[in-house]
């Protein structure tokens, strides 16, 4: 964290093999700027543990007994949408990555990554922002680019400068960025940006992504971002 006293991100770590929770935990709850508020070992008790403890971060891995981490998800969500899903997978398939975060997750990383990757995903995923994997990035790009079949016209809900905004979105320019390229206020931005996803009914940045490149806008950006 920036400020030295600023609120540590609370995080919920879920994950059915009782080696791999005891390492995570280890990792993050010796890292300055987090705090690990619960565990859970099976999607149920993820869902239950949202309630309880009201993280800002779940740390989500899929293959869980009971009903699977997207499932868990797309429930934690629904329940709590200021809650982050974090997926931290073996998987990086296109079904899983997907359908993740069609669920609502707002990011997904492999379990393979190191410390200060995923310590730095957790807290991005924190603040808002997506957050892919490398190798998960480019299954998506790749996935999107196979299968995208783009309605004619795409979006007519949306005004031309929500548009414009959404095709940055999708480029994977943050709002920042985005508003330095149109030379607006961050604050005009996250407002359109809101609007934007309500519109489309997306939970989220990810989702949008994903919605927005199937439709064939952002995926030609030559050098964006």
């Amino acid at each position: 964290m920036s400020a030295a006293d600023a609120r540590p991100v609370r995080v919920l770590l879920v994950d059915d093999h009782p080696v791999f929770l005891e390492g995570l935990r280890a990792v993050v709850a010796h890292a300055s700027g987090f705090e690990v508020v619960g565990e859970a070992s099976s999607g149920e008790e993820a869902v239950e543990a949202v309630g309880e403890y009201l993280p800002d971060v779940v740390v989500m891995d899929l293959n869980l007994p009971g009903i699977n981490g997207i499932e868990a998800t797309r429930r934690i969500v629904a329940a709590h949408p200021e809650v982050r899903v974090l997926v931290l997978s073996m998987f990086e398939d296109d079904a899983s990555v997907v359908s993740a975060l069609r669920a609502g997750a707002g990011g997904y990383v492999l379990k393979e990554s190191r410390r200060g990757e995923l310590l730095r995903a957790i807290e991005a995923t924190a603040s808002g922002q997506a957050v892919f994997d490398p190798a998960v990035a480019r299954r998506v790009v790749g996935f999107v680019a196979a299968d995208a079949r783009p309605p004619e016209p795409a979006f007519p809900q949306l005004t031309a400068r929500e548009r414009e905004i959404l095709v940055l979105v999708a480029r994977g320019l943050t709002n920042e960025a985005i508003a330095r390229t149109l030379f607006l206020s961050v604050k005009t931005v996250r407002n359109q940006i809101s609007t934007v996803f309500a519109k489309l009914g997306v939970a989220g940045r990810p989702e949008a992504i994903v919605v927005a490149r199937e439709a064939g806008l952002g995926v030609s950006a030559g050098g964006a971002s």
